[in-house]
């Protein structure tokens, strides 16, 4: 946006130096040849009086030589046929008398024998080319009708004497001009961009998780009520979520008397194994109603857990009731800490999520494996049985749905779990030959993929 700004303020400035640049050049050319025509019929002009006295050639000589033009050179006087002229044998500089017919002339002249007659027809001060410039003549009214004319050579230097030293000024004020613009320009973009990108950074933390972002808006008006706009988004959020947290923590308080009440029961079923595993149960649920609990009255933070002690401890839960039901189970590369970003419960809900599907939709006996598999950047747990399997794993995954009657909550809270952080999860076939979930988590999280239902 910078560069984009500097080079519409470099061409626009540019283009309005040119409008007035050009008709400056040309006017300094022409003011700098009316001065030097000035100058010359001024020169012209002194010598008015000393014709007006006399036509005397060594007079006019003397008088033509105390002008500058004279003294350069460049000054004629053209004394028509009549006037005395005790020096009139005397050889002239520019012409003969056959050439100027029976006049005479004092100094150097330049002019054509053509313009000499028009200016004498006009009886005016005129201009006309002559080789290598210009001559300017001047007629002067004599006695008895007569003229003579004063002429004064202009060399082309001297009509452009000032134009070049003129021109590189203009064309310096024109660069300066340009190059301001630019500066302007480039801070004003500076200044725009530096909002943007404030906005844009701001932006992504908030979307990162981090809800206590807010800017100072700053900038044009437009940005800074796009920054008041994400202050209030920002506040709204966080609002949001905070009575998110509320909600979830007073269900999970509204379940603690039906769970009291269910412990007391399962403490009256006497010692038997299924009471024993109904108390199992009772405790287990209090102790994930309370990390809800916990969870909910604080900010959701990224955090991260040892998958492989998770996976051991899930198992030994569920190893007592596999042996119950005659059900071999296996566990798999949990032996070294392998670290995933997912929290401990989160996790831990997923398993007993995942296996349960398992004990409620396979026969008695059916044996099942979870095994670890730690990869470069992905971490897999893969959930096998040997049961019937899912017939369409693509349309369970789609409609959350592991099958057999199944509500799919399993498959939908793995699901969200992984794409939280970038993972994802998959169904197969196992080597058991029932189906297989697997679920492959990056070891470092990632931005959250589109959830694959339509």
């Amino acid at each position: 946006m910078r560069r984009s700004l500097a080079l519409v303020s470099a061409a626009v400035t540019s283009m309005v130096a040119l409008a007035f640049l050009i008709p400056l050049a040309l006017m300094v050319k022409e003011i700098a040849r009316d001065r030097a025509l000035a100058d010359a019929e001024r020169q012209a002009g002194s010598l008015a009086p000393a014709l007006a006295i006399t036509t005397d050639r060594t007079e006019l000589e003397r008088a033509v030589a105390s002008t500058q033009a004279g003294a350069a050179g460049r000054m004629a006087i053209h004394v028509p046929a009549g006037s005395p002229a005790p020096n009139g044998d005397a050889p002239r500089k520019a012409s003969s008398a056959g050439a100027r017919g029976a006049g005479s002339t004092v100094g150097t002249s330049h002019a054509r024998q053509g313009d000499l007659a028009t200016a004498t027809a006009r009886g005016r001060a005129f201009s006309a080319p002559a080789p290598g410039g210009y001559v300017l003549l001047q007629p002067v009214a004599l006695d008895q009708d007569r003229t003579a004319i004063v002429e004064v050579y202009l060399p082309r230097q001297d009509l452009a004497r000032g134009v070049r030293a003129a021109w590189i000024t203009l064309t310096l004020v024109a660069a300066v001009l340009v190059a301001g613009s630019v500066v302007v320009a480039d801070r004003l973009g500076s200044r725009v961009v530096g909002s943007a990108r404030t906005l844009a950074r701001a932006a992504t933390a908030l979307g990162g998780g981090d809800l206590r972002t807010r800017i100072d808006p700053q900038g044009p008006p437009e940005l800074r009520e796009a920054g008041r706009a994400f202050n209030t988004m920002a506040d709204r959020v966080e609002q949001l979520l905070a009575a998110e947290r509320e909600l979830i923590a007073d269900l999970s308080h509204r379940l603690r008397t039906p769970l009291t009440a269910m412990r007391l029961n399962a403490a009256a079923l006497g010692p038997e194994p299924a009471a024993e595993q109904t108390r199992l149960a009772v405790t287990r649920l209090e102790e994930e109603v309370d990390k809800i609990i916990r969870s909910a009255r604080k900010p959701k933070e990224t955090s991260r857990c040892d998958a492989a002690e998770v996976l051991r401890d899930r198992m030994a839960f569920w190893s007592a009731l596999a042996e119950d039901q005659e059900r071999g189970c296996e566990l798999i590369g949990a032996e070294q800490s392998v670290a995933v970003p997912v929290p401990r419960a989160e996790l831990s809900a997923v398993l007993d999520s995942l296996l349960g599907n398992v004990f409620r939709h396979t026969p008695e006996g059916t044996a099942f494996a979870v095994t670890l598999h730690a990869g470069a950047g992905l971490v897999g747990i893969l959930v096998a049985d040997a049961g019937p399997g899912i017939s369409d794993p693509e349309a369970a995954l789609r409609r959350g749905s592991s099958g057999g009657g199944s509500t799919g909550l399993g498959l939908d809270i793995a699901r969200r779990m992984a794409e939280a952080i970038g993972g994802d999860v998959r169904i197969d076939r196992s080597a058991l030959g029932g189906a297989q979930v697997q679920i492959w988590l990056p070891t470092t999280p990632k931005r959250p993929r589109r959830g694959r239902r339509p």
